[in-house]
């Protein structure tokens, strides 16, 4: 039983996983077990290119985050479960007690955060009834969200990244991912505000 899944290896779900990952050290947190179902093949980061990202070098592509951010979340926070080759075709049950299927097996959460991308080739079943046209995004473009109210889609159920209803911009979407986990660690942390910030000594 994961205490949070993750569905999502782009931007918005990898920055959710460092930041619950880099709450290890947390009395809140220590025991929790996270994972990510780190499907990416259909992530825009496949053919984007950063020149205007703060901390990213000019030039750096999408390719190179997403491989750059597997090996970080692996070495630096290898308690987070990395889910690799499975895609996520339904989701049932109720917070505390998901079931999050795949093409490949069944894996069982009490949070669950859906940060894909925002194409209308979203198809998990049991979310159908939250999908909706995209509101910051042109309309001929075809793009959906899930409905939510500060990323809660439903109890127990997060929404992150552009899927959230954000614009599709890296740094966007990454913030997004990391509001979520600060959201998730202060549930663990019985409602008092948590974030988690390292420093140099």
């Amino acid at each position: 039983m994961y205490d949070a899944l993750i569905i999502g290896g782009g931007a918005a779900g990898m920055q959710c996983a460092l930041v619950l990952g880099s709450a290890k050290e947390k009395e809140y947190a220590k025991d929790k077990k996270v994972g990510i179902v780190m499907h990416q093949k259909a992530s825009h980061l496949s053919s984007a290119l950063f020149n205007n990202v703060l901390g990213l070098r000019p030039g750096t592509t999408g390719p190179e985050v997403l491989e750059q951010g597997r090996r970080q979340l692996a070495e630096r926070y290898p308690q987070v479960e990395q889910i690799e080759k499975e895609k996520v075709i339904a989701v049932t049950g109720e917070v505390g007690n998901f079931t999050v299927r795949t093409n490949k097996s069944d894996h069982k959460a009490k949070l669950i955060v859906i940060a894909l991308g925002y194409t209308n080739l979203f198809n998990i079943k049991g979310l159908e009834q939250y999908v909706a046209a995209h509101p910051r995004a042109a309309i001929a473009k075809d793009r959906i969200w899930l409905k939510n109210e500060d990323h809660v889609v439903a109890k127990g159920i997060f929404v992150a990244g552009t899927l959230a209803g954000w614009r599709s911009q890296f740094a966007i979407a990454a913030g997004s991912g990391a509001q979520v986990a600060t959201d998730i660690l202060t549930l663990w942390n019985d409602g008092k505000h948590a974030k988690v910030h390292d420093k140099i000594s």
